[in-house]
């Protein structure tokens, strides 16, 4: 049986144990955190959402960005100080604007994302697991008439049976979201698009669920507290050297899969690949709904705020919320300027709800210039990416593991 190894446990790395172990191959899953998912995937907005996998790569964009580039609450923060991978993404995302791909890759993306939902789906049917997965749809609400028109105008060439856009009125809205009902009196809502299709859950919960799934039922490997240091290859072998508790082991496998999120550029620079990923820093609040779930004013269907880029989710008896992009290097700090924000959007739009007790969060979201992830192999042989998806993690995962198993099948078989 051939012996794969995968390098990190968040959503790309415990989708592509599973999807490698349903195919015979005996996984061994490696991450230098104590659990699966503590980081990236820890605390996203809890999206599944084909409805969101419109690419970045527009002139409009990049004009936003400008102007935001100095406004501490922006949903796009640019912090100019000097850094040679920061300025080679900028200009690689400058150019794959320039080259006019966006459509192309957004439909793309979201027929990845519509099949990436389905396994999701399957997976927890099949393996019984609980991620406080909603199926209410996505709704995107706008206090801008602009922004809702030209949003209405991509109807025409985004809209497809998996992703059905439904424009509303602002009491449509409400209907739909009894929680915006504050906001709507206020006239602080002029229509929204309801994609029924797309779902939520916890990122954290399913990784967690699935890693345990995979040890007890499937018998992988899971080996934590492990930092992968060097991968060589000798002979027909990958060997990955890794140091664990002071000790250094060498393991040799088959095939390596490269799954560590913003870390994985490093594994590329000294594997010698050409790569450009790029850490871009989002920010979550989750807020503790416990005792006050019946009366507490949050929303059920989960949110896109357009014309700011903030998303809400209800999961179980929390309620996430999270926004904003930050081009600030490998920095996990929590600026506080940055949650300010999401609180007083949660004040704004739902009043009834408590920020009295809430967890702030800070991730690194991996992403390459073109918004495409990444899922191809190494120069060196047997070793391969799966990594890049930018703040569609969660979205694209499942789907794009599948991608990253079929190549490895196909080449060893």
């Amino acid at each position: 049986m051939k012996k794969i190894a995968i390098i990190g446990a968040g959503i790309a790395g415990t989708t592509t144990s599973y999807a490698l172990v349903k195919r015979g191959f005996n996984v061994t899953l490696i991450d230098s955190r104590r659990y699966p998912a503590m980081a990236t995937s820890y605390a996203n907005g809890g999206q599944l959402s084909a409805s969101n996998a419109e690419t970045w790569n527009t002139p409009k964009n990049i004009i936003s960005g400008i102007k935001w580039m100095f406004k501490a609450d922006a949903p796009l923060l640019f912090n100019p100080s000097p850094n040679v991978q920061k300025y080679k993404w900028m200009i690689g995302f400058l150019a794959e604007t320039l080259r006019g791909t966006h459509k192309e890759n957004t439909l793309h993306t979201i027929e990845i994302a519509k099949r990436a939902r389905e396994i999701y789906f399957e997976i927890a049917d099949k393996e019984g697991i609980e991620f406080d997965l909603l199926k209410k749809g996505i709704l995107r609400f706008y206090d801008s008439k602009k922004e809702f028109n030209d949003d209405i105008a991509k109807k025409s060439w985004i809209e497809q049976p998996g992703m059905e856009w439904e424009v509303l009125n602002p009491n449509e809205v409400e209907n739909l979201e009894p929680a915006l009902k504050t906001a709507n009196e206020k006239n602080k809502i002029v229509g929204g698009i309801y994609t029924k299709s797309d779902a939520s859950g916890d990122i954290h919960k399913f990784c967690i669920n699935l890693e345990r799934v995979l040890i007890e039922k499937y018998g992988i490997t899971s080996l934590t507290d492990t930092d992968v240091t060097h991968i060589t290859r000798q002979r027909d072998k990958v060997v990955l050297t890794s140091r664990s508790t002071n000790e250094i082991n060498n393991h040799e496998f088959d095939n390596v899969v490269i799954c560590a999120g913003v870390n994985t550029q490093r594994f590329a620079n000294t594997l010698g690949d050409s790569m450009n990923v790029y850490p871009v820093k989002g920010y979550s609040v989750t807020i503790d709904l416990k005792d006050r779930i019946s009366k507490c004013g949050a929303p059920m269907v989960s949110l896109i705020d357009q014309p700011v880029k903030i998303v809400a989710s209800r999961l179980g008896d929390k309620f996430r919320v999270a926004g904003t992009a930050e081009l600030a290097g490998i920095n996990t700090d929590i600026r506080q300027d940055r949650i300010r924000p999401l609180l007083k959007w949660v004040k704004e739009f739902f009043p009834e709800v408590s920020t009295e007790t809430y967890t702030p969060w800070a991730g690194l979201r991996p992403m390459t210039p073109s918004m495409m992830p990444l899922t191809h192999e190494s120069k060196m042989p047997g070793v391969f990416y799966h990594a890049g998806h930018g703040h569609l993690g969660w979205t694209l995962s499942a789907a794009t593991a599948e991608m990253v198993a079929d190549k490895i099948e196909k080449k060893i078989r």
